[in-house]
């Protein structure tokens, strides 16, 4: 395994007590394919992360198995203390973790008021910050679109439906898989002010985006993926800067 550039300090990173995730040698296997090769990932609380790699390189499968997703997986996933290891992707979500994945994942026969309230339910500790009134207040589209179906409404507009439904399980950490992929550019400008809000609010985030300088203005720390393996880490000013990050992202 190649070495892993490391920029940040030790002390500079997220101790026991603020970790949301703490994932430790992770390895993920889709049938006899070994994607992931003992990736470390921690995340603390209200702390954004990027996490960076051209296609193909781990990045959605890593996210899948923090998600209990990718069944053929090994290593150690602790969420909020608790050892998250074997547990199904229901189970992480009650932990306090919510998912945007690529694709959106909408209810196409089920209207936009339908999908936003089906996910509805209180956070860790009672926390409710994100009501149905400040979802709709945050996306206006959706407001006009409440009796559309999911089916029927634009790609844009299924985005901020999946960012919405999100919002509304109240997380500590919310995990945005290609959030404006495919997107117009004044769609895509509304989603990145709408992760700014988010992290404002002290919802940690973990985000995958083609568009690497905006995730790293927008992060706290970042990681780059090749291969299954992380191969450059640290603080995301410093990932930015790195001499290396264009060889790792073929830009």
């Amino acid at each position: 395994m190649d070495a892993v550039q490391t920029l940040t300090e030790p002390a500079s990173r997220p101790t026991d007590a603020n970790l949301i995730v703490d994932a430790r040698g992770l390895h993920a296997w889709y049938g006899s394919s070994h994607v992931l090769h003992g990736v470390d990932l921690q995340i603390g609380r209200g702390q954004t992360v990027g996490l960076l790699g051209r296609n193909g390189m781990g990045k959605s499968t890593l996210i899948r198995t923090l998600l209990g997703h990718v069944t053929q997986r090994s290593g150690r996933i602790v969420v909020f203390g608790q050892d998250a290891s074997h547990f199904k992707p229901h189970q992480v979500a009650r932990l306090g973790v919510a998912y945007v994945p690529e694709g959106r994942g909408v209810f196409p026969n089920l209207s936009v008021r339908e999908n936003l309230v089906m996910a509805a339910r209180p956070g860790r500790n009672g926390r409710n910050d994100w009501p149905l009134e400040r979802v709709l207040q945050t996306f206006p589209r959706l407001q006009e679109r409440l009796a559309n179906l999911g089916g029927e409404i634009s790609g844009g507009e299924q985005q901020m439906l999946s960012i919405g439904r999100a919002l509304m399980t109240h997380p500590d950490l919310i995990v945005l898989d290609e959030a404006t992929e495919g997107l117009a550019p004044l769609i895509v400008d509304e989603i990145w002010r709408v992760i700014g809000e988010i992290r404002a609010g002290n919802i940690a985030t973990l985000i995958v985006d083609r568009d690497y300088r905006r995730v790293l203005r927008c992060s706290d720390r970042a990681l780059v993926l090749q291969k299954g393996q992380v191969v450059l880490q640290g603080k995301a000013s410093e990932v930015a800067n790195s001499a290396e990050l264009s060889a790792y992202l073929g830009v």
